[in-house]
């Protein structure tokens, strides 16, 4: 090693390179549409594997028929204490996400690329009440329900086009 000293621009560029790579290791969080959440190191991650069956209607429930809604329900369990449940379809992708615990969690990554869609209706939301509050986003493609306080978080977001056969959003829990 060289006992020259280090110029400022080399330097920031080290720092940089150092957090890029420190952001590689970081957990990555589901996005709503895309794949389940990679379970960190501090975290447990259970899942119900077989698909949950589910009434199909009230005409079929009432005749004593169900049908089987193909999905599964991943539960991350955070050392921050918060809870993501994740419902992910038979073909791997998320089509739900529910949350709740002490911290909220990272919106922006969890929807993914409906996070703009959610921010724009929150920001209407604002304009039109002028409070904070409880939010409920709702569009044809994306549902989003959230609220708490301080240590008291808690929501729900699905996409309603890829809910499965009989399920509402009354069941993202």
């Amino acid at each position: 090693m060289s006992n020259r000293p280090v110029s400022p621009l080399r330097a920031c560029v080290r720092a940089a390179l150092a957090s890029a790579l420190a952001a590689l290791t970081l957990p990555a969080w589901a996005a709503l549409g895309g794949a389940p959440i990679n379970t960190p190191a501090d975290a447990i991650t259970t899942a119900i594997a077989a698909p949950v069956a589910r009434a199909a209607s009230t005409a079929t429930a009432a005749s004593g028929a169900a049908a089987a809604a193909p999905y599964t329900l991943r539960t991350t369990q955070f050392s921050s204490g918060t809870t993501v449940r994740e419902y992910v379809g038979a073909d791997g992708n998320v089509f739900a996400i529910a949350w709740n615990g002490p911290s909220m969690p990272d919106l922006q990554a969890l929807l993914g690329t409906y996070f703009s869609q959610y921010a724009s209706g929150v920001k209407a939301l604002h304009a039109a009440r002028r409070s904070r509050g409880p939010v409920a986003v709702e569009a044809s493609d994306l549902v989003v329900h959230s609220g708490g306080h301080m240590g008291s978080f808690f929501g729900q977001a699905w996409l309603p086009g890829a809910l499965p056969a009989g399920m509402t959003g009354a069941d993202i829990k």
